[in-house]
């Protein structure tokens, strides 16, 4: 298999030893692999090869963490929409691959998460205490012929430039106004990004919402016992200021988006949080947990 399926060209050609020396430099004990978006359901329709990606793609990551088993671990792929195959796909994952958890995108092919067609998969991940890694994809949806299209509008601009960070809202929000969370609470999710455009929506659709009784404080308590938020992107200087307002610093995690960042800017990253980070942390315990210690205990639990 080739690694090239799994790494977008913006972020250059992944190795293993590349990964591995960038690790070195930015001083990462263990890194959690996955694949990034679009996932591995690209033909719309065809499941098998969904199916079929997915198993490679889980295989491939099972066989690195074999190899350098402190170095690494994965999110294992699910052919979603493919309830049946999802549900197969996980069972195999986790009980003979030793996946961490599982990675999810916002939306596949126009099926948000919290869709009632996908109940089935999020019982299963309830069932298993599962940690669910949730990463932004780009919009779209079905029109009333029953064509995919785009809901990105400014097609100009390229869609991890902002599009993402609406449609991470757009899904959790949806988890929340659908049921699944409150039907499901035994899931652990992990929001990348620090949480995209969520945070500033919340008051908004807790206040607006006739589909649920929901407010901005069950909302809070919902995050603190089901979701972290990891930092890849740019959540410093003035970011995380706006996730702060819902959560606190135990729920909250160091991310690199590597290689979709390349390695110069992950380092560059970096290094801005370190400056940053004393400002809306200034207890070194607290950043601590931030850089290690809740992703130590988040993936003991498993």
């Amino acid at each position: 298999m080739s690694i090239r399926i799994m790494c977008p060209r913006s972020g250059g050609d992944w190795s293993e030893e590349a990964h591995l020396d960038l690790m070195r430099q930015a001083n990462i004990s263990k890194s959690i692999i996955s694949i990034t978006s679009p996932g591995t359901y690209l033909i719309p329709g065809d499941y098998l090869h969904a199916r079929r990606l997915s198993r490679r793609c889980n295989e491939f990551a099972a066989a690195l963490q074999r190899r350098q088993p402190e170095s690494f671990g994965f999110w294992a792929s699910l052919p979603l929409p493919d309830v049946q195959g999802s549900l197969d796909e996980l069972a195999y994952a986790l009980d003979y691959l030793d996946a961490d958890g599982v990675v999810v995108f916002t939306n596949s092919h126009g099926v948000y998460l919290g869709d009632e067609t996908l109940e089935p998969v999020f019982r299963e991940l309830d069932r298993r205490n599962a940690t669910v890694f949730v990463h932004p994809t780009s919009p779209c949806f079905h029109d009333s012929n029953g064509g995919l299209r785009s809901a990105a509008p400014l097609l100009q601009y390229p869609n991890p430039l902002f599009e993402f960070f609406f449609d991470t809202a757009r899904a959790v929000i949806n988890l929340f106004l659908s049921g699944t969370m409150s039907h499901f609470p035994s899931i652990t999710y992990i929001v990348s990004h620090a949480g995209g455009a969520l945070p500033p929506t919340i008051e908004r659709f807790t206040q607006f919402s006739t589909s649920i009784n929901i407010t901005s404080d069950m909302v809070k308590q919902t995050f603190a016992r089901q979701f972290y938020f990891d930092l890849a992107g740019f959540a410093f200087p003035d970011q995380i200021y706006g996730l702060l307002r819902y959560v606190n610093a135990s729920r909250i995690m160091y991310g690199s988006d590597y290689p979709f960042t390349s390695a110069p800017r992950v380092l560059s990253i970096a290094e801005t949080i370190h400056e940053d980070i004393g400002m809306a942390f200034p207890d070194p315990l607290d950043r601590g947990d931030i850089f290690n210690g809740n992703a130590q205990r988040m993936l003991a639990r498993g």
